[in-house]
C-alpha cells in the first residue's frame, strides 16, 4: 500500500507530513460535536450560559411527575420553584477539578434551567422533590378540581 503524504500550509516545500485518516476523522467528529452543541444549546457547553437538561413529564391520576437527568449534581445546587402553573428547575453543574489534561469534553457544566407549564391547577403546598442517583423527581399533586372524574353515561 503506498504511503500518502501531503504538504501543510505552514511547512516548507521540502517537508512532508504523513496523512493520518484517523486523526482527520477525530477532528471532524470534534467539529461536528461543536456544531451540534451550538445548534441545540446556543449558549454552548460550559461557558456560563444556561442549558436545558433532559426530562420526562408524566401525568398520573392525582399528580404530574417530572423526572430530570442531573448526574453529578448536589441537591444543594438545585432550585425548584412553582410560578403559577409553570414549574422551574434550575441550578449549577460545577466543573470537576482535574489533575491531568482534559482531552475531550462532552458533559455539560454551568447553569441549567428547565421550564414546564402544567395543564390545570396544582396543590403547591404539597410538591415533593427528591434527587436520587442523578435523577431529580418532582411530584406536583393535582387539586381536586383538576383530577379526572368518571362521569356516568345515562340512557
Amino acid at each position: 500500500m503506498p504511503v500518502t503524504t501531503r504538504r501543510t500550509a505552514a511547512s516548507s516545500p521540502q517537508q512532508m507530513e504523513r496523512w493520518d485518516p484517523f486523526r482527520e476523522f477525530e477532528q471532524l467528529q470534534e467539529e461536528m460535536g461543536r456544531l451540534v452543541q451550538s445548534v441545540w444549546s446556543p449558549a454552548g457547553v460550559g461557558n456560563g450560559g444556561a442549558w436545558t437538561p433532559f426530562a420526562d413529564v408524566e401525568e398520573a391520576e392525582d399528580a404530574w411527575i417530572i423526572e430530570v437527568e442531573l448526574p453529578g449534581v448536589d441537591r444543594k445546587d438545585v432550585n425548584v420553584e412553582m410560578r403559577n402553573s409553570e414549574l422551574v428547575i434550575s441550578g449549577d453543574v460545577k466543573e470537576k477539578e482535574r489533575k491531568g489534561v482534559l482531552r475531550r469534553r462532552a458533559r455539560r457544566t454551568g447553569h441549567f434551567e428547565y421550564h414546564v407549564t402544567l395543564p390545570g391547577e396544582s396543590d403547591d403546598e404539597h410538591i415533593d422533590a427528591k434527587l436520587h442517583d442523578g435523577i431529580l423527581t418532582v411530584r406536583v399533586p393535582k387539586t381536586e378540581q383538576t383530577k379526572a372524574r368518571r362521569i356516568e353515561v345515562k340512557a
